[in-house]
């Protein structure tokens, strides 16, 4: 299964494979990040208190977080994008990991 997965992404376009890769991420990051983040929080902190109910879950994070994607507040940006971030810096470590090594000069 997972070899047939991988082959139908290598026949995609450059293109299209980057943009699946930027919209997967862009899922995790305005779904998964944020209730990974209520989990620490909740576990570290205590219970999320949204207002004047003490009882708010992840639902009420996820809600407040989506305000704040729309008032442009770019913290919240900066949650939403981050597993694109990281896999933009993971892709510049791997580059920078594979680019031979200069020839040393000869004076």
């Amino acid at each position: 299964m997972f070899t047939r997965l991988r082959r139908s992404f290598a026949d995609l376009s450059w293109f299209s494979r980057e943009v699946l890769i930027l919209a997967h991420c862009l899922i995790l990051g305005v779904t998964v990040v944020p209730i990974l983040i209520w989990l620490a929080g909740n576990h570290a902190l205590g219970p999320y208190t949204h207002g004047s109910n003490t009882h708010a879950g992840p639902l009420a994070l996820l809600a407040d977080f989506f305000a704040g994607l729309g008032r442009g507040a770019p913290t919240f940006w900066l949650v939403a994008l981050g597993p694109a971030i990281l896999i933009l810096l993971l892709r510049v470590f791997v580059a920078v990991l594979r680019r031979p090594a200069s020839a040393p000069r000869s004076n």
